[in-house]
């Protein structure tokens, strides 16, 4: 009896180990069948394309053993998509915030604010309001799927100076 087409929780089972060999975070699969192939896309946070390059080829070598071993099956072939979120990609654990301080991002309510530092569950951000900056936290489960906009000038200088500062610093 053919193994059924797996499922993206299936996918994501097979590939933690796979991934966790490069010390790097799975993000996100995708998994579709795409007329006679199927599609597999992989998001990785990896820190730079040779990483990327690496962890596409085992992966697809991992698939392929494991077709021939039938624990997977995307039918008649796939196509393998390997790569790290865009950036559209929703921030949604404690690691997309820090790798992102300094950055503009779109709150859910359509805010945009600054990313200032981060603190354990918290979220320091900056906010322009005319000529004043409001600086404040925000419970990072409160602000999870802000994405980061992207910015064509640069940072206003009242605005970086506040960016990585020690925790402590935005107490008072």
């Amino acid at each position: 009896m053919p193994m059924a087409f797996p499922s993206k929780e299936q996918v994501q089972s097979f590939l933690h180990p796979v991934i966790a060999e490069f010390g790097v975070e799975l993000e996100d699969v995708e998994v579709a069948k795409a007329g006679a192939k199927s599609r597999v896309k992989v998001l990785v946070d990896a820190p730079d394309l040779d990483a990327v390059e690496e962890i596409s080829k085992s992966v697809s070598e991992s698939f392929d053993a494991a077709e021939e071993r039938g624990e997977l099956n995307f039918g008649p072939g796939y196509t393998l998509e390997v790569s790290t979120p865009g950036l559209d990609f929703p921030l949604t654990a404690e690691r997309h915030w820090r790798k992102n301080i300094g950055r503009l991002v779109r709150l859910k309510d359509g805010r945009k604010v600054r990313i200032a530092q981060v603190d354990g569950e918290n979220v320091i951000l900056i906010a322009a309001q005319k000529k004043n900056l409001d600086v404040f936290r925000q419970q990072l489960a409160e602000v999870a799927g802000a994405v980061v906009e992207v910015e064509f000038n640069a940072v206003p200088q009242q605005e970086a100076q506040l960016v990585g500062l020690d925790v402590d610093a935005y107490n008072s």
